[in-house]
């Protein structure tokens, strides 16, 4: 991911460890100096092979992200999360029946 407004409103410059998790359909990118991952050189997040596979995310796929720079964490939402968390908001507001 290159999104840098996202990158630099959380203050996190190449070679920032990071910690990638997946919780409820969402992965969570949170700094850690302990982290497996890093942010690359370019200022970029790289979602490794596996967790793209938790979420069932392929090349190309856009995701919604969103910064919490006071957590200094990044919620990335994937297509079917976006989709369920859109289908309880219609059920909630519309109810059952659609209408």
């Amino acid at each position: 991911m290159a999104d840098r407004t996202v990158m630099r409103a959380l203050g996190w410059a190449a070679g920032r460890r990071l910690d990638i998790r997946e919780h409820r359909g969402l992965i969570i990118v949170a700094a850690d100096e302990r982290g497996v991952f890093a942010v690359t050189k370019e200022g970029r997040l790289r979602l490794p092979a596996v967790v793209r596979q938790w979420c069932g995310l392929t090349a190309g796929d856009r995701v919604f992200l969103a910064a919490e720079p006071d957590c200094s964490r990044l919620v990335v939402h994937p297509p079917a999360a976006l989709d369920a968390m859109i289908a309880q908001a219609h059920l909630a507001v519309l109810g059952g029946d659609g209408a």
